[in-house]
């Protein structure tokens, strides 16, 4: 009994010292881990809201947040408004006739999702009309408020390690009252993107629409609206070569990082493998 204690106690010591923590993933990348949040590319979702999912008409998306997560997308385009039927905060588009998903319910899948996914760093980007407040207390009321990370323009970013460490893993920015909260960040203080109103691939332009050309990120707009989006529209330019080509044009006319590369109807096309390009992989 003696010897088989032994023998026992020696294999579990020996499974505890070769035992190793696996090694930590950053937005599904070790590599990522050691690289500045501004240093990333982030395949990103242009009104991530309005989706088919959600009974939106028109859609720009066909799935979920919480599918959108699953299959990659890490940066988010929501439009914010108070919901008339119920005086509540909303992600709608335009009005929340054409779709409505109340913010609390939007925010509380992302929290959910990083819950499950400790390593995941995100994004999201509101384009807000309605008051700091009533976003405030759909961040407290979703759980998501702890994770959200603050920057001070004049500082290096973090990296994603760093992020996933602290877990302040929601970068926020907004293109109204931004600073409010330090967490709730003006976007054309920090950013600047592309314009973003073309309605045939033609229109697509690498030049400056929002934001300081000195800021640290860049909004890479790449969505066709002609008035609307659709899944038509997608096809037509969200395959490469043409996407990488277009990323690569305005990267090389700019001088810039491609952080937020920007499309309707992620699931068409090519915009999670050029986001992995750009990254390196």
């Amino acid at each position: 009994m003696r010897v088989l204690l032994a023998v026992w106690c020696s294999a579990l010591l020996s499974c505890s010292e070769s035992a190793e923590p696996p090694e930590l993933s950053c937005n599904g990348h070790v590599e990522l881990c050691e690289r500045p949040y501004d240093e990333v590319a982030y395949a990103t979702t242009h009104n991530a809201h309005a989706s088919a999912a959600y009974r939106f008409a028109p859609p720009n998306q066909r799935s979920s947040l919480t599918q959108q997560l699953e299959d990659g997308v890490r940066g988010f385009m929501l439009d914010t408004y108070i919901d008339p039927r119920t005086n509540a905060p909303a992600l709608c588009h335009g009005a929340c006739v054409f779709g409505r998903l109340p913010l609390v319910d939007g925010l509380g899948e992302l929290n959910a999702f990083l819950d499950a996914n400790p390593g995941e760093v995100i994004t999201i980007i509101f384009e807000t009309y309605i008051e700091p407040e009533d976003v405030l207390a759909s961040f407290e009321e979703s759980g998501l408020l702890p994770r959200t990370y603050a920057h001070t323009v004049s500082e290096p970013w973090p990296t994603l390690g760093e992020l996933v460490a602290a877990d302040t893993r929601v970068v926020v920015f907004t293109d109204r009252d931004g600073g409010t909260y330090d967490w709730y960040m003006d976007v054309w203080a920090h950013a600047w993107e592309t314009h973003f109103s073309a309605e045939t691939p033609e229109d697509f332009s690498c030049a400056q629409n929002r934001g300081d050309r000195d800021n640290a990120l860049f909004i890479f707009n790449h969505f066709l609206t002609a008035p609307f989006a659709s899944e038509a529209l997608a096809e037509m330019v969200n395959h490469n070569p043409f996407l990488l080509d277009r990323v690569e044009q305005c990267q090389d006319e700019s001088g810039d990082f491609a952080n937020f590369i920007t499309v309707d109807f992620y699931e068409i096309g090519d915009v999670l493998s050029v986001t992995d390009t750009l990254n390196g992989f």
